[in-house]
Order: structure tokens, then sequence, then C-alpha cells
């Protein structure tokens, strides 16, 4: 920033201050419209206006400096951001989750309580201090049921002689290894990971859990994660877990009989609940570029992973390595549309429709020299058409605010089907 000690501005030199102050408010001008409607770094904004400050205090009467006082006035709004107002629509499907959220806390926390109930006469009495083994009779411990808050997962888990487990306490209190290289573990794991992905966003990262599960037998293990292990043994108590249970959120048991050997208290019931949400359900055979993103926008908003799917390339999803991609990316978007924005649009305007292979009259030139036969031959000569579309959304804030510059998203058409979503992995 400049000040009239370094800027003198006096009738001589007056012209030549102008046009030094527009050079800068150009170049500042330049910076917000690259911005396009987003905020960030003005490298000339203050050099520019403190330049002009200072022309509109010698000469406010002066033509030229109104005219760059106004532009700087501009500028100024306009590297302040675009901003959006923001319905309670766009909203809708926060508090719809936040509905689901709390009913199924509720349903968990009857289940839980339920649950130890049932297990009431099999429970180790004190968990703290952990039985010592080495004293103990077995039959005070072995097959008895504990229930073990904090369990610091992935933190305190390592890899031992016997298993893979996760150490709960301390050395001067004892001990439990839960074991969780079992399906006792990864059943309700993957469940309560379902759960997170289909009905509740809050619940982003979890590192402390409530473990129920049963006392199995004993080991002896060094608790440290890494192959260089420093410290000594330690005797304990090894539990497989029964049900894991993240309080005001969810609860995931262990069933053999099931596919995925877990489920979520009242899974089953969730389809039917969110069926109710969805503003978008199926993508129509003739859906436009434009219509195909709001609808993937959509999608994701609402947790409908299924037309998540229908909104992207087939070919983008066929092997195990794409779907696992599939969901990396979906809880990128639910992240996303939770932590920083909460609604796209898409810029109608802006979207460009390139034909990449085949055959393409674009201004239908071609049919007034040529029959329809001779095009149709030169459309088999060039094989079947693939057309690329870039869509351009741009995203808010809850404020309203234009978060970034305007994103653009890729888009693909082969022969006479349907559009589809080429790279579904860009923010919005």
């Amino acid at each position: 920033m400049v000040d009239n000690t370094t800027f003198t501005v006096d009738q001589n030199n007056l012209t030549m201050r102008i046009q030094q102050a527009e050079m800068y408010l150009k170049e500042f001008e330049n910076e917000v419209k690259r911005a396009n409607g987003a905020t960030g770094i003005f490298r000339s904004r203050e050099d520019a206006l403190s330049r002009i400050m200072i022309l509109n205090e010698f000469a406010p009467n002066d033509p030229r400096v109104k005219d760059l006082f106004e532009r700087a006035r501009n500028c100024v709004k306009g590297s302040a951001g675009n901003f959006k107002e923001i319905t309670e629509e766009m909203l809708q499907y926060l508090k719809n989750e936040e509905e689901i959220r709390q009913l199924y806390a509720q349903k968990s926390l009857d289940a839980w309580n339920r649950f130890a109930e049932e297990h009431q006469g099999k429970m180790l009495e004190k968990v703290f201090p952990a039985p010592e083994i080495r004293s103990e009779p077995q039959e005070n411990y072995l097959g008895k049921y504990v229930v073990l808050d904090e369990v610091r997962y992935p933190l305190n888990q390592f890899m031992g002689v016997t298993g893979e487990y996760i150490h709960v306490g301390k050395r001067s209190s004892g001990m439990y290894f839960v074991k969780i290289d079992t399906r006792k573990w990864l059943g309700p794991y993957e469940a309560v990971k379902r759960y997170r992905r289909q009905v509740d966003t809050t619940m982003l990262q979890v590192d402390k859990w409530t473990v129920l599960g049963e006392i199995t037998g004993v080991t002896m293990e060094i608790p440290e994660a890494g192959e260089a292990k420093v410290g000594g043994a330690v005797y304990a108590p090894v539990v497989e877990p029964v049900a894991l249970y993240v309080p005001g959120h969810v609860i995931g048991f262990y069933d053999a009989e099931k596919e995925n050997s877990g489920y979520f208290e009242g899974e089953e019931e969730v389809a039917a609940i969110k069926e109710s949400w969805y503003t978008e359900k199926s993508v129509p055979e003739d859906v436009t570029p434009e219509r195909l993103v709001e609808i993937f926008r959509q999608a994701i908003k609402e947790k409908n992973y299924e037309l998540y799917k229908a909104c992207i390339q087939p070919e983008r999803q066929q092997n195990p390595i794409q779907q696992d991609l599939l969901l990396y990316y979906w809880d990128l978007h639910q992240e996303r549309f939770h932590g920083e924005y909460v609604h796209a649009d898409v810029q109608l305007e802006a979207t460009k429709i390139t034909v990449v292979k085949g055959y393409d009259d674009k201004g239908g030139l071609d049919s007034y020299f040529l029959s329809a036969e001779e095009q149709q031959d030169i459309a088999k000569r060039y094989g079947e058409k693939t057309e690329y579309a870039s869509v351009q959304t741009v995203s808010y804030d809850a404020n309203g605010k234009q978060l970034g510059s305007p994103v653009r998203r890729n888009l693909i058409r082969t022969g006479n089907g349907r559009w589809y979503i080429r790279d579904y992995e860009i923010r919005f």
C-alpha cells in the first residue's frame, strides 16, 4: 500500500499519476475477472486502491479520477465474491439427514440397552482392573461378556504373533486385546460404515468405539504397532466383538447368518425411509448434459447411491478397483456437501459439446451440398460418433457465498445412447 508521501500528487504530475494508478487498476480488474466470482488474494488490490484514494482526495471532480473511482468500486465489490440466496429447499437434505440420525440414534440406544440387559447375567462385573490371568481362575472371566468404552481404532491397532488386535487399557490396570482379524469385528465394522454412507455423514470419522464382546481366550502380545517392538509382553484376555456402538449414532451387530456378517440396527428400514426424500429417482434416456449433472448433485445430497452410479459412465464401474473408487469418491462428495458447500448450480450457458469421433455436420452446410445417402455413407466411414460435454458448476456455502472458481465436469455420449458422467471424482 502506498501513501501520499511516496505517491505525491500536484497539478503538474496529475496526468502521469492517473496513468500510473490506471495501470495497477487494470491488473486488479484482470485478477477479479480471472477469479470468476471467487474470492482470493488480489495482488494489485492495495496498490490500485491506495493510489486512486489519494487521487480522489486531491481531484475528486476530475472526470478521469471519477472514472477510476467507479471502476475501483466495482472491483472491490467483485473481489468480495458472488453470493446467492440459499433457500430451504436447497438445505432440505441436511434436515432430512438430521431427522433420520436422531431416529437411528434412539433405535441404537434402545438396542444397546436391550442387548446389554439380555447379557447382564454373563457380564464381567468389574472391567478394570482387568483380570489377572496368571493368578485368577479362568472360570471367572472366560465366556463372560465385557463392555469396553473408548476402544481407540485405528490408533491402538497392532499386529501380533497370534493375530491382529486393538489394545484397551494400561499396563498398570491391565489390558484387553480386542480381536479384529475375524468377521466378528469386520461384520459390525462394515455395517457401521454402511450406516455412515447411507444415513449419517455427521459421523465422518470415528476413532473411539464402545465394544460389547465376549472373552474367548487369553494371549501374550507386545501391544505396539510396527515391527520394531521395544516394550514388554502383556498377558491379556482376548475379546471377540459381538456389537460395536457409536453413542448418538449407530450400533452394529455381528451375525454369522447374514451375507455381510453384520448389520446395523434398523438397516432393513433405511431404503423405505429415504425413498420419501428423493427429488430425483432415475435418469431419463433423453437427459441433457446439464440435467444429468443436476441429477448427479441431488443423488449425492440425498444419499441415493444407486442413482449416483446410474449417472456415471458404465465403463468406469466394472471391476472391483473401480467399484471401490466409486465408494471412495462417494465419501468425499458426502464430506464436501456437509463440510464445505451446501449447494451447486449448473451454469447452463457455459456448456460446451464437442464431437471427438465420428461424422458431424455442425453447421448443417453439408446437407445443402450432399444427399442424405452421401452423408450416411460418410458417417459410416467415420464410425460411431462419440461426443464430449463440458458442464460448468459453481458451489455455495450455507451463507450463499461462492466457493472458488466455477468447475467443469466432463460427460460422454456414444452413438445414439444417453449421456454419462466421466470424471465423477471432481468437486462441485
